[in-house]
């Protein structure tokens, strides 16, 4: 569960911000602050993940706030959401390690587009104990992606996508879905969708394989290696 704290002055806007998040699982809001003092107060009191934090409050600027956060607080992930379009409160926001910057008003798709991307990268962190070139390009936002696994369909995470191609590299021999779903420790049925998935995308293909006895097994094969 990620727990978030809304920094907004404005207490209808901190409401439809939310509102916004009770919309998205995994989420959990454990205060709202009114200034810069409040905010401070909950960072103290309460396990924080995610501030999501206005530039604009009464008594002290958003921005003022960053380095004592970062002192205070260095594991609390920042997202900015402020009507502050100035060249130098975004770069100084940039430079204080914000994640995010959305600029008011704010739409419910960026809102949440902003927390999933959020939430990806913190999975990440919690699964991975090891970082190759490519999770480090996911992390930092210099992802490459290819115009086939840029938008991915429902039900098709990328992390996921990106295993089961592994798996079927490293074992450099025809697999079936009951194979890759130990691997992963998912359902066959998941496992299928996901090499299906890849037939569909001209990655990978499927022979039918006969054995000595019973049904002909689907065998999936990658057409191009993970490091292609």
């Amino acid at each position: 569960m990620i727990k978030v704290v809304i920094a907004e002055d404005d207490f209808r806007v901190a409401s439809i911000h939310e509102q916004f998040l009770s919309k998205i699982k995994g989420v959990h809001v454990v205060g709202k602050a009114l200034n810069a003092k409040e905010t401070s107060e909950l960072l103290e009191q309460n396990e924080v993940d995610l501030l999501l934090l206005d530039v604009y409050m009464p008594d002290k600027l958003g921005t003022s706030l960053l380095p004592e956060i970062r002192g205070h607080h260095p594991k609390v992930d920042i997202i900015m959401i402020t009507a502050a379009t100035e060249k130098e409160v975004v770069e100084d926001s940039i430079r204080n390690g914000v994640l995010d910057y959305i600029i008011k008003p704010v739409t419910l798709e960026r809102f949440t587009n902003a927390i999933d991307k959020y939430k990806k990268r913190k999975n990440l962190f919690t699964q991975q104990q090891e970082f190759d070139q490519e999770l480090v390009d996911t992390v930092i936002g210099n992802s490459i992606s290819s115009p086939i696994e840029s938008e991915l369909p429902k039900g098709i995470d990328p992390l996921t996508l990106k295993k089961v191609r592994e798996i079927m590299n490293q074992l450099k021999k025809g697999v079936n879905a009951e194979e890759v779903g130990e691997y992963l420790g998912a359902s066959r049925t998941t496992a299928r969708r996901y090499l299906e998935y890849l037939i569909s995308v001209e990655l990978a293909k499927a022979e039918l394989e006969y054995g000595i006895v019973g049904r002909p097994e689907r065998k999936y094969y990658l057409t191009k290696s993970t490091n292609d």
